[in-house]
């Protein structure tokens, strides 16, 4: 985005603690503040402990407004030039002790920042980061090592595309979708090499994304599950599970009906999903540390292949996962990066049935399914009451 405001970090919006909080705990700095991501991370932080000292930044006046954190920061987009020296001032000025993105680019800048911030940061190796941000790379890199992943193949040129579609088989769709990027961007289901043609010279024409950045892969008709799990050194230490039921805003405005973010979704226990994702983050690093999402679809036969990992950053529907169950990952995430003693390990924190809703201007709200038909009545007549 370009920059509209002054971005000097002094312009400083600053909101006062909680009634009765005292200055003694952990200081934490949020990056993308104001976003839904960005909130409901301080919102899990918040619940889970009290004491956390909450400071958010974002490079968007607009967006930062709507920051919960303790105090707000306006700062330079983190692909600017200075956004290092921007970020050091809130850190030296707030005496951060710990740098939270999240983002796929915030991860990224702050990996390769990360002995230059005067904090403590908690991610993957940059190389682990950069492999799971490049998804054609990944799934090579998955299939390579014996983790399910969809057949992916890159795409050269436009010409090139119809002689890519022909590796498929013609019975099925074919999942378009950009390599690197979020929230399905970029993602179509196409029947055939000319809906795969024009759809990439469109993002070429009007988005300026060249055809390079696609991929044709296989399209995974199945369940849609998320599990994000929480490393340490090579070691598991927590994850937990969701499935996705429905996505945010819904299929009518997106071309490919779904996307990453869930409007509804619940927490499982699906002992084979989380099989195969913590094998795939096993196997894409060894020494894995920090965070990792891994997105899961099940093909025809109900098999679960990994189509993404999120290195580094909490997935968009944290509280989900923060608030229910016995253990706050976020809250937890934090006590790792801070160096304080855990007990679990390889813990697979499972509390069944709880439910995510969101959407546009409200606060995501977390039911158990007892509570789903609570204060409601039905005054819906039955068809056959009708006839």
């Amino acid at each position: 985005m370009p920059a509209l405001y002054s971005l000097d970090v002094s312009a400083v919006c600053r909101v006062p603690l909680i009634c009765g909080q005292e200055d003694m705990g952990s200081r934490l700095l949020v990056s993308g503040a104001g976003t839904g991501v960005g909130n409901n991370v301080l919102r899990s932080l918040r619940v889970g402990d009290p004491g956390l000292i909450l400071v958010g930044c974002h490079h968007d006046r607009f967006v930062l407004k709507k920051s919960t954190a303790d105090s707000n920061y306006l700062v330079h987009e983190s692909t600017h030039p200075l956004f290092l020296e921007s970020v050091r001032r809130v850190i030296e000025r707030e005496k951060i002790d710990l740098l939270i993105p999240t983002s796929d680019r915030d991860v990224r800048v702050c990996s390769d920042l990360r002995g230059a911030v005067p904090c403590r940061v908690f991610l993957p190796s940059p190389r682990t980061i950069a492999l799971c941000q490049d998804k054609y790379e990944l799934a090579t890199h998955l299939k390579v090592h014996g983790v399910g992943a969809p057949i992916t193949y890159p795409i050269e040129d436009l010409a090139s595309v119809e002689q890519v579609f022909a590796r498929f088989d013609p019975t099925n769709l074919v999942w378009c979708r950009v390599r690197a990027g979020s929230g399905s961007t970029g993602a179509i289901p196409v029947k055939t090499a000319m809906q795969a043609q024009s759809w990439i010279g469109y993002w070429a024409d009007m988005r300026g994304v060249p055809s390079t950045a696609f991929t044709l892969c296989e399209y995974l008709p199945g369940r849609d599950f998320g599990c994000q799990s929480l490393w340490r050194d090579g070691h598991l230490v927590l994850s937990k599970t969701f499935e996705r039921l429905s996505y945010f805003i819904g299929g009518g405005s997106t071309p490919s009906g779904v996307s990453s973010v869930a409007a509804l979704a619940k927490t499982v226990d699906e002992p084979r999903v989380e099989e195969v994702a913590t094998a795939a983050v096993r196997v894409t690093d060894e020494r894995a540390t920090g965070l990792f999402g891994v997105d899961l679809k099940e093909n025809a036969a109900g098999t679960p292949y990994v189509t993404e990992i999120n290195a580094g950053r909490p997935l968009a529907g944290t509280n989900l996962l923060d608030l229910t169950g016995k253990h706050n990952m976020m809250v937890t995430y934090v006590r790792l990066a801070l160096g304080e003693p855990i007990a679990m390990q390889g813990e697979h924190d499972v509390a069944v049935d709880h439910y995510a809703v969101r959407d546009l201007d409200t606060l995501p709200g977390l039911f158990h399914a007892e509570e789903l038909f609570e204060q409601i009545h039905d005054v819906r007549v039955r068809e056959e009451n009708n006839r």
